[in-house]
């Protein structure tokens, strides 16, 4: 990475590579914006950001994903509005460093990533935290402030009302150990996984839209389920109070709390599963949040629904579910460790019968939060 990032912008010393990880949501969908509980873990895919001084008063991005170089005079970079455009998540957490009091220096910057876009994979969070680390070029930000300050460009300036899960865990991410997150008191816990299982996420090939209405409008949903049910948010409703109230609910209203509600539950006995190793109860509760996902929140899709089915039909499963904001992207499987060779395989040849589509899988191995890559060797090579 090294050598590119000088055939890119030249000989210059000094450059530095930044990592910050993508991750798998195991359970606890759509409730972190609902201050709610959650359990994902930070994965071995990673978006990279090379880094260096620029030496000319100017700001320049170049993403090997999207094979596009911009560079701006840097006051015209930090007065840079939203456009749509993939240089939103880094010109908005430059923004929101410049609006806590950290000066953002002029830099030459060389995206890599192998977090697939669009896959519920969080690759918006990667590119926000690395950038984060970019543009502090080794200055230090305690953990906490740095995944909220990401969070705040992600919701300010890119226009998505996301939860902290997402910058959260790819920044406090552990090997070996998923992160059960509190969204309320921004507090956590590391969960270690049960041996002898694997998680692997498989790629409908579907990319959802999380800034289209669909996300905004289960945000407002939440809000009005709180309020109908007299409590600060979703947080603090139980199933017992949603149940009756369900003849002055609006029924959509009534669907979505009832998700959220359910799910928090859901986190915690799947914590508590896994810390006894109780592999079937671990699956099972990963159905019952895509079920929950499916008919309920109404986030899921024909592609997503039809890999879980086929998931659990295949031996050594344990359970599988929608992970992410849905409308596409990625499932997540509990298998046995002996039966990822043969899943990938079964898998891969119904989802091609069915929709003329081969998905691609990703073996998810929970990994270390952001950081300074020290050892350029290890950077992955783009695609």
């Amino acid at each position: 990475m090294i050598q590119t990032f000088r055939e890119l912008f030249g000989a210059a010393g000094g450059v530095r590579v930044f990592r910050a990880p993508g991750r798998v949501n195991l359970i606890g969908e759509h409730t972190d914006y609902n201050l709610g509980f959650v359990m994902p873990m930070a994965l071995q895919l990673a978006t990279y950001i090379a880094a260096a001084p620029s030496g000319d008063g100017k700001m320049r991005i170049h993403s090997e994903q999207q094979k596009e170089t911009r560079e701006w005079p840097l006051a015209e970079f930090l007065a840079l509005q939203p456009s749509h455009h993939w240089t939103d998540y880094p010109v908005g957490v430059a923004h929101q460093l410049a609006a806590a009091g950290v000066s953002v220096q002029p830099l030459n910057l060389l995206i890599r990533s192998t977090v697939p876009e669009g896959s519920g994979l969080s690759s918006s969070a990667a590119i926000e935290v690395s950038s984060a680390l970019a543009f502090l070029l080794g200055r230090p930000m305690p953990q906490l402030d740095l995944a909220r300050l990401c969070q705040r460009a992600e919701r300010e300036f890119v226009g998505m009302p996301c939860g902290i899960m997402d910058q959260y865990v790819s920044v406090f991410g552990r090997p070996h150990a998923a992160v059960e997150i509190d969204c309320r008191s921004l507090q956590h816990r590391y969960a270690e996984l049960p041996d002898g299982v694997s998680f692997l996420a498989v790629n409908t090939m579907v990319k959802h839209a999380l800034a289209g209405s669909a996300y905004k409008d289960r945000v407002r949903e939440c809000a009005a389920g709180a309020a109908a049910l007299g409590v600060e948010s979703l947080r603090d409703a139980t199933p017992e109070q949603v149940a009756p109230a369900a003849g002055r609910l609006d029924p959509i209203v009534l669907k979505r709390s009832r998700h959220v509600v359910t799910e928090d539950a859901r986190v915690n006995r799947f914590v508590e599963a896994s810390g006894r190793g109780d592999l079937a109860a671990m699956g099972k509760l990963m159905v019952e949040s895509h079920r929950s996902l499916q008919h309920d929140y109404e986030v899921s899709c024909a592609e997503l629904d039809f890999l879980v089915d086929a998931a659990l039909g295949l031996p050594g499963v344990y359970g599988s579910r929608m992970t992410g904001g849905g409308f596409g992207g990625c499932t997540v499987t509990m298998l046995r460790d002996d039966a990822v060779a043969g899943f990938g395989d079964a898998v891969s040849e119904a989802y091609r019968r069915k929709f003329d589509v081969a998905p691609k899988i990703y073996r998810c191995i929970p990994s270390s939060g952001a950081e300074e890559a020290k050892k350029y060797e290890t950077i992955p090579a783009r695609d």
